[in-house]
């Protein structure tokens, strides 16, 4: 259950920071629910990007030692 969650707070990161970095580099503001509470500039972005796909990695892998 545990590695579940991880996995899942990974993945929302990385969405939001892809939604934010895209927004900014191809719109006209970032986009996902981060800039209704912060201004985030578009390194921010890629730096949560890049930390969720992080978590989201070592959750499955977690995920994936638990089940052998």
């Amino acid at each position: 259950m545990k590695n579940e969650i991880i996995l899942t707070i990974g993945w929302i990161s990385a969405i939001q920071g892809a939604l934010g970095m895209g927004g900014r580099m191809f719109g006209d503001g970032p986009w996902g629910m981060l800039p209704q509470w912060w201004d985030v500039p578009t390194a921010g972005y890629a730096a949560i990007l890049v930390a969720g796909l992080a978590v989201a990695a070592h959750g499955e892998s977690a995920r994936r030692r638990s089940r052998a």
